[in-house]
Parts: C-alpha cells; structure tokens; sequence
C-alpha cells in the first residue's frame, strides 16, 4: 500500500478572492469593488468583508423567504385540521383547533447558515473590528432567524433558483469559512490560508479554473464534458466519467483535471511518484475520448495540481500511448498575475494564446 507524503496547501488570501470572483460571477458587481482593493492579513478577514456586502445587498431585496409548515393551536380554522390533536383538545374542553398551516418565513436553511457563519466571524479576533461591528449590525435584522450547529449543516441539499441566486456565492464563502478552515499564518507579508480539508477548497480550485477558461479563452469552449467509454457493449454501470474543464480547437481536445490536495505525491518503496489513481484517471479519459478524434493523439490530459510545500513537484510530460499527458503544478502562493500567466502558459503550446 503506497504511502503518502503530509504536506500541507497554502494559497495567499488575496487569490482567495479572486478564484471566488471567477468562480462565482457576484463578487464582480459593483457592490464588492472596494474589497479587491484592500488588504487583508486573514482570511476569515476577508471573509467577513464579502458577507458584510452580501448581507447588506441581500437585505435591500429582501431576504430569501419559503413556505415552511406551522402547527397551532388556533380559535379558528388556519390550514389544516391536525385531527388527533385536536380531538385531545376538545377532551380537554378546550375550543381551540389544532391546525397544520404554511407559513412565510425567513427561517430557512440559507438564512440560518448566514447568520451562524455572521456570527462565528463576528466574534473572530482575525477579523478586523469594523467588519465585526458591520457584521453585527447586520445581525439585528436577523431577529426571528435561528442558528444552526455548523457540524449539522448538509451543504448537499441546498437548491438555487432565479429567487435566491444570490446565494449561492454567499453560500460557498459560508462554507469555506466554516469548515476546516485553519487559522491564516504569518500575517503581513505571506498572508497565507491553510485549507486542512482538501474536499472543501478542490470545488473551488475546480470551479475556478473553468470560469478562468471561459472567460479568457472562449474560442476553445471550455465546459466540463462527458466523456463516453469507447465500448461496444452496455455501459450501464460503468461509472459515469466528467472532465473538469475540455477546451476544443477542430480535432485537437486538451481534458484538464484539477487536483487540489494536501498530499499529492504517493511514496512506495522510496519512489516518489504521481499518486496512480489520478494517472489512471487522465489515462482512461484521454483513452476514451480519443475516439472520437479525426486523428490518433489529438487529445492531450492535464493534471493540474495546486502546488504544495512537498519536496518533489511535478512538471513533467509524456508521451504515453500515442497521447500527450501533461503533469503541473500551480502555485497559489503567488501573486495573480504569476497565477494568469501560468494558466496561459498551459494552453499555448496545445493551441493559439488566447486574450
């Protein structure tokens, strides 16, 4: 069983913003301009800041409400009758109806994360104490709203719709914030954030790194893409294989996978190596999709990693089975502009440089 090496991911708070800018189109608004201009020694900091805007914006439209079902006891009808209670109550001799009734109330999931993730950050001493105050604020207007326990939070059953879309960018700030996040080290001029979940930071660095291509090289349509098994029989239980981003150029199709882990070189029997499951994994989708290239070899895989402190980093390439296979790492401790020349740089020499 290989080993692995414990390192840990460290991404400089302010490229924190910027992923979360690429990642989720709102922090673009004009309401968020003045945050990417400040500094900030933490993350929770920064954090703090953006949901002091979004909350703020939120409750000028008003703050997401749904239908939530209230029993009560009523002196008339409201709903519906809730039979068995209501029969105990004319046993009692009490006149009053038992009633199942839908209620609009703030009181609901997003709303209740909100204000536990306003709160925790409210009572940061990493956060600065006009945000805290602003948090704070806020808050008074969050009176019939409860808190929930952030460890009991599913984050997989939150819906978004056209009536709370806005949510979805304050959603995922509340769960970086939240979950796993340790506190940031070295303040002042690193000013860096130890993600000590790698689950909850890789969406982000996926999501990321597709908007990043979308935006600046439209000509390739970048997308994450469903690649097909090359099998002549039922694939009905195969399991199902997505890319992270696929950019196009006519025949030409470079799949790229993004990798953002603690860990990510494997170590067996004193070799450092490309951890296998993430090898085979660009493998089987380069493989797969060749097929449907005019020519052999016109598909090239990328694991893209985020950069780690581990002695050995990758970047590397090869040739493997007629296909082009790239192996990187970005470095997130680095200022942007380093960041967009790197991400360019992947791309220019599979096809023309994009904007």
């Amino acid at each position: 069983m290989p080993s692995l090496t414990n390192k840990s991911s460290r991404v400089l708070v302010r490229n924190i913003y910027h992923m979360l800018a690429y990642a989720y189109h709102a922090l673009r608004h004009k309401d968020y301009a003045n945050i990417q201009s400040e500094n900030f020694d933490y993350v929770h900091d920064m954090f703090a800041a953006i949901l002091v805007k979004g909350i703020a914006g939120q409750l000028k439209r008003g703050l997401h409400r749904e239908y939530i079902e209230q029993e009560d006891k009523l002196s008339s009808l409201k709903g519906k009758i809730a039979v068995t209670e209501s029969i105990r109550l004319k046993i009692r001799r009490d006149n009053r109806l038992a009633c199942r009734y839908d209620d609009l109330s703030e009181n609901v999931y997003m709303n209740r994360i909100l204000k536990s993730a306003a709160l925790m950050l409210a009572q940061s001493e990493e956060v600065k104490q006009e945000n805290r105050k602003a948090l704070k604020k806020s808050l008074r207007c969050f009176p019939e709203i409860e808190e929930i326990n952030p460890s009991a939070i599913d984050w997989r059953i939150l819906n978004y719709n056209r009536n709370n879309a806005a949510y979805r960018m304050l959603m995922n700030v509340c769960r970086l914030a939240l979950q796993n996040l340790l506190p940031s080290e070295n303040p002042g001029n690193q000013k860096l954030a130890v993600f000590d979940d790698d689950q909850v930071f890789s969406k982000l660095y996926e999501k990321f790194l597709l908007e990043y291509y979308k935006k600046h090289f439209p000509q390739y349509n970048p997308a994450s893409r469903q690649i097909k098994w090359d099998s002549e029989g039922t694939v009905e239980r195969l399991p199902r294989m997505y890319s992270d981003v696929t950019l196009v150029s006519n025949s030409k199709k470079l799949i790229i996978e993004a990798k953002y882990y603690s860990r990510m070189m494997q170590t067996y029997r004193d070799a450092v190596t490309v951890r296998s499951a993430h090898l085979y994994q660009i493998y089987a989708y380069v493989r797969n999709e060749n097929k449907d290239s005019a020519d052999q070899g016109q598909v090239t895989g990328a694991l893209l990693y985020a950069k780690t402190d581990e002695s050995v980093i990758p970047n590397d390439e090869y040739i493997l089975g007629g296909n082009r296979f790239i192996i990187k790492t970005l470095d997130l401790n680095t200022p942007f502009n380093e960041i967009d020349r790197q991400l360019r740089a992947l791309v220019s020499g599979w096809g023309t440089q994009g904007d």
